[in-house]
């Protein structure tokens, strides 16, 4: 068997029914006789055994060397090993693509169908059968992968009343600052003392949007000084605006005070949004990530062939320069999460669900970096933020080695930022909005709601459930390059103000509940994005 480096032993180990620690794959690619060193420790290794240590290997290794007089050292000097925050694995070469026509609008980029095997399941080895000498493009030094605003393990809230306060400050205190620059604001205690006829401009919270009997609509703000109103009148050019408003979202309003300085006539209002002359990162070499979530393992309708399609393609040359794998949520169907859920079930008990995805994820090449956040699909709580999976589920969910943190959470893939979040609060934006600016069918444009807002869930008390913390994980601090979602199970991506914004469909047909709800769902479609020039490719699978 030839073997060119880490890929190929992950693949084999993957064949064979393994998972590695990756201080064991560099131990065993150290090797003078690599090929030779991964068939000892096959072969010596405990049948029971699930994950093979760089230990195992070690002790493995060691005590043929001992036996046949060879004093190899076994000390890794790859620095890469103690990198916490870098997972580089292994590589590729050559680029190939197959693009095929499809039905439905793919917004620009091509939508592709790998030419696969579509008949029935396959239950081949899959990663066992790549072409001689198959490796992934560039160097393996290149990867990096760093984790910004996880919040496993740090969460504080107890659903005191001081929390509730706590965020909310918060989400002032940091979103202010991106409006302050803007307009010379003043607190709304200030401006309850201000003559009538004064220029005005207030930061806050929208505590209520009505309209009046005479079809005007009037905003209040709060702040920490208390609240004031501001009249937005019919006949303004940016009336429209009014209909983008979400209840416990920053904004900030400009306007003149009326005689009785009792309300302010709005001339002007800001988001904090994303600056128009913001450019995005990009990758240093022509490197590719596969962004995908809503996988639903457990489910009647998770869509099994497709899913191995998908692995397959990855196996494949046409993937060459996909390194990464990004998936945003709702790993596993769940239980009890809608009514009568059981009766669609395939998999009853939830720890059966996870161990069946990660026989699923088995199946995709090991030599992938993978990160995941939860869903509300998943076990974990429903309110948001969600820290990542406790320590038996991700002992479950082990294969490769993925990285698995908190929903929402900011990964960076070699300089380009992708924010992952799973989506739950599009429902809320779009029964909300008007159709035009946030729909199922295009839930880019939703997302496009949440970047301006420069908030993942803005609406607290709303049918998200939002976690009262001392700190607002939901605030986008920083602008990403990428903006990731799923959760509604539709496919839409687009660009707003130079972020892409990816909803990636998911990998289970219609159910009946989504019937019921009138949802038809965009699956077994996988964006495969180019981090060099941030181009969207969709492969389908179904």
């Amino acid at each position: 068997m030839p073997l060119e480096g880490p890929a190929r032993i992950v693949q084999t180990l993957t064949a064979r029914g393994f998972n590695a620690d990756r201080e064991a794959v560099t131990l065993l690619a150290a090797q003078p006789d690599p090929a030779a060193a991964l068939e000892q420790v096959l072969e010596d290794v405990p049948d029971e055994t699930l994950v093979i240590s760089a230990e195992s290997v070690r002790q493995i290794v060691e005590t043929t060397d001992t036996q046949t007089g060879d004093s190899t050292s076994l000390t890794a000097t790859d620095d890469r090993v103690n990198q916490s925050d870098r997972k580089p694995r292994s590589a590729r070469t050559q680029d190939s693509s197959n693009p095929v026509s499809d039905d439905r609008e793919s917004h620009d980029p091509s939508i592709s169908t790998p030419d696969v095997d579509r008949t029935g399941t396959d239950d081949r080895d899959h990663g066992a059968d790549e072409p001689a000498g198959f490796e992934r493009s560039g160097d393996v030094d290149e990867r990096d992968v760093r984790i910004r605003g996880d919040m496993t393990g740090e969460s504080t809230g107890t659903g005191a009343y001081r929390d509730f306060v706590s965020i909310f400050r918060d989400r002032l205190d940091r979103l202010q600052s991106k409006l302050s620059g803007r307009v010379n604001h003043r607190p709304a205690s200030s401006i309850e003392g201000m003559p009538g006829g004064s220029d005005v401009a207030m930061i806050g919270l929208v505590n209520d949007v009505r309209s009046t009997a005479s079809g005007h609509w009037l905003v209040e703000l709060e702040d920490t000084t208390g609240t004031f109103p501001f009249l937005v009148m019919k006949d303004r050019e940016y009336v429209d605006l009014v209909d983008e408003l979400l209840r416990d979202e920053v904004i900030a309003m400009e306007g003149t005070l009326a005689d009785d300085s009792g309300i302010a006539f709005v001339d002007s209002m800001y988001f904090p949004d994303v600056p128009r002359t913001r450019e995005a990162s990009t990758a240093d070499r022509h490197v590719e990530a596969a962004l995908i979530s809503d996988v639903h393992v457990g489910s009647e309708e998770f869509m099994a062939d497709a899913w191995n399609r998908f692995a397959d393609w990855l196996h494949g040359e046409d993937a060459q320069h996909v390194e990464y794998l990004c998936i945003a949520g709702d790993m596993v169907e769940g239980v009890g999460v809608y009514p009568n859920q059981d009766e669609e079930l395939d998999i009853v008990d939830i720890y059966e669900q996870y161990e069946a995805f990660n026989e699923f994820l088995k199946r995709v090449p090991g030599d992938l970096d993978i990160v995941m956040i939860p869903g509300n699909h998943d076990a974990v709580r429903l309110a948001e933020p969600q820290p990542g999976f406790d320590e038996h589920l991700r002992s479950i969910m082990s294969a490769h080695d993925p990285q698995i943190v908190s929903n929402p959470s900011t990964v960076e893939l070699e300089g380009v930022s992708i924010l992952m979040y799973h989506g739950v609060s599009l429902d809320e934006v779009i029964a909300e909005l008007p159709a035009e600016k946030a729909s199922y069918d295009e839930p880019h444009k939703a997302m496009y709601q949440l970047l301006k807002k420069r908030h993942v869930a803005p609406q607290f008390g709303g049918h998200t459930r939002l976690a009262p913390e001392e700190r607002d994980y939901l605030v986008i601090d920083d602008v990403p390059d990428i903006f990731h979602t799923g959760h509604v199970h539709k496919l839409g991506f687009g660009k707003y103000h130079d972020v892409l914004a990816i909803n990636s469909g998911c990998w289970q047909s219609q159910t009946d509940f989504q019937k019921s709800v009138n949802i038809d769902p965009d699956a077994g479609y996988a964006p495969i994005v180019d981090l060099q020039t941030l181009d969207v490719t969709v492969q389908k699978f179904s």
